[in-house]
């Protein structure tokens, strides 16, 4: 089967690498796990080795048919259930009980499922992605945020678990990957206004990077509001967003009225 470019579907070739993958995923003998894009199956065998259920969502047809011939034994048993859909649309409150997520997704839709799975009233126990290694520094090891890293943050511990070399797939990607995960996963927010409000504000903060953060939260609050929030919460106006710790995104999002 070939790989689809227009998918960014790029194939774990490597079974040692994807059974470090469950390892680095914590998967236990009484785990449900939800594997978003199983391909051709190399790291659902590594689950499925493992885990008592696995659940398997792919958006590819051809794979999903080749799937359901390569694991009619599991399906049978009812070890392995496969969803032919798109991940970004699938609903996690259809897993009846607590899950752990891993996945080896395209690197163009990252943000996207990091956001929708740790965000939805679903929350997976653990949530383990392979991603784009520079993507894994910046999240869980750079001393400088980003909106993707505050976005993970806010809902739980990010740790990079090991690096994955772009030759374990095919085809090779043009960078190495790695494997990142996620644990402590909870809600930080009281409502639906309240986490939509923090977002409002990250995504304004993070707007034009070069600015600093007063001149970028005042494009949606009036100035004299920024100063008084900044001063209250004891940030300078001159800091650049990439420069605020969490705790103080909660204290200027509880704060600001937008």
């Amino acid at each position: 089967m070939l790989p689809k470019q227009s998918l960014g579907q790029n194939f774990l070739m490597h079974r040692q690498t994807a059974e470090r993958i469950v390892s680095a995923a914590d998967i236990t003998s009484e785990d449900t796990v939800l594997e978003i894009g199983p391909g051709t199956g190399m790291l659902t065998k590594a689950l499925l080795a493992v885990a008592q259920k696995v659940i398997a969502v792919e958006t590819d047809h051809e794979l999903f048919q080749k799937l359901e011939t390569d694991f009619t034994n599991e399906i049978q048993e009812g070890k392995l259930t496969l969803i032919s859909a798109d991940a970004r649309s699938f609903d996690p409150s259809t897993i009846l009980e607590e899950y752990k997520l891993v996945a080896n997704i395209p690197y163009y839709i990252t943000g996207e499922l990091i956001r929708k799975f740790l965000s939805t009233s679903h929350k997976p126990k653990l949530l383990t992605f392979l991603v784009q290694k520079e993507v894994a520094v910046r999240i869980a090891r750079s001393k400088k945020e980003s909106l993707l890293s505050l976005s993970v943050k806010v809902y739980g511990t990010p740790s990079y678990k090991l690096t994955v070399p772009k030759g374990a797939f095919y085809p090779a990607p043009a960078v190495d990957s790695a494997v990142l995960s996620v644990s402590d996963i909870t809600s930080p927010f009281a409502s639906d206004i309240e986490e939509s409000r923090f977002f409002e504000i990250l995504h304004a903060a993070f707007a034009h990077k070069r600015k600093q953060l007063a001149k970028n939260l005042e494009e949606l609050c009036p100035s004299e509001m920024v100063r008084e929030a900044l001063e209250e919460v004891g940030i300078s106006p001159k800091i650049r967003a990439e420069d605020v710790e969490l705790s103080d995104w909660h204290k200027l999002a509880k704060i600001l009225v937008i």
